[in-house]
């Protein structure tokens, strides 16, 4: 996606540890024209896909994902990263690394909000390692349900996380696939 690319391009920071910092469009501040044309496309790419639910992990997905719901027209559920007091024990939960943030959190979704016959698409913000996602498959299957489709915002194509999806065999479509970001410079895959 030519205008995500461009975005990035413009204002994404690459930081040492193989980090590329976006906070001013995706995961602090929201740039919400972007993520309209983000969710379009999600909708365009995803359409014969029969997507009767979204899944995402908070908070940075949320954005993406909303915007997604609201063009295919079906519900968007994410997955907490701490519980709540409102959520009670009925939940699917699964664990997940953040390589970013060095830590581990146990995500949940309420058991109300995937229902028996839904096809799932989970989206996400970053693809590098794939630990949200598999989360997010884990949790799918635990509700015996099916993810016919994993959009990604950002995926950085040279780490584990693409073959890690690409075994499943589930529809995979990224909006920016990242080849490098060797010497502080941001290289896409159509570059």
């Amino acid at each position: 996606m030519k205008l995500l690319e461009d975005k990035i391009r413009e204002v994404g920071r690459v930081l040492p540890g193989d980090v590329l910092k976006v906070d001013t469009f995706l995961n602090h501040q929201v740039d919400p024209k972007l993520m309209a044309e983000m969710g379009k496309e999600f909708a365009k790419l995803f359409a014969n896909d029969d997507i009767t639910r979204i899944v995402t992990v908070e908070s940075s997905g949320i954005a993406p994902a909303v915007m997604a719901g609201l063009y295919m027209d079906v519900p968007v559920v994410f997955a907490r990263k701490h519980k709540s007091l409102t959520l009670t024990d009925d939940v699917y939960t699964s664990e997940v690394f953040s390589y970013t943030k060095q830590t581990s959190n146990q995500i949940s979704i309420d058991k109300r909000f995937i229902k028996e016959n839904d096809k799932l698409l989970i989206i996400d913000d970053f693809l590098a390692n794939g630990q949200a996602v598999q989360g997010l498959l884990d949790i799918a299957k635990q509700a015996n349900v099916d993810v016919n489709g994993i959009g990604i915002v950002i995926e950085k194509t040279y780490q584990k996380g693409h073959d890690l999806i690409a075994e499943t065999g589930i529809h995979l479509e990224s909006l920016a696939e990242i080849k490098s970001l060797e010497d502080g410079k941001v290289t896409f895959v159509n570059d």
